[in-house]
């Protein structure tokens, strides 16, 4: 795990990385990954420049957590990138094509990593891979 479980680090790496990439200046590979993700995500610079970076974010208030959203296409994206679980890059290309846009597959497909992420947690379990390709297999 790259960060822990400190958020506080997590956000400071997208702030920073989003600085870097807006001045111009060299990114690392993993700073050029978020980067990507956030300049497709307009809506997030906000979350990402504010100073106060500790805010919460909660579904009850009806917010979604762009720290999360974003971190999920990262995680999204290096599955696509190793092909793990197997098949997973096969299932993005056939939904991007028939959605006529990458992103928008993306998008579907976190929702099914989100609640597979959400089942494996709640039962204190290893994420199901099968039943996720068959999530993914059904958008």
């Amino acid at each position: 795990m790259i960060f822990g479980n400190d958020r506080g680090a997590l956000r400071r790496m997208y702030r920073d990385a989003w600085a870097k990439h807006s001045d111009g200046r060299p990114l690392t590979a993993l700073e050029a990954q978020i980067a990507a993700v956030i300049a497709e995500h307009p809506e997030y610079h906000d979350a990402v420049t504010a100073e106060d970076l500790d805010r919460n974010f909660t579904p009850e208030d009806g917010q979604t957590n762009p720290f999360l959203h974003m971190g999920l296409h990262l995680g999204l994206r290096e599955q696509l990138a190793t092909d793990r679980p197997a098949g997973i890059a096969a299932i993005h290309r056939a939904l991007a094509n028939r959605l006529g846009d990458p992103h928008a597959a993306e998008h579907a497909m976190i929702e099914c990593l989100a609640e597979t992420l959400w089942e494996a947690q709640s039962s204190n379990v290893p994420p199901d891979e099968g039943a996720y390709l068959e999530k993914l297999r059904g958008l």
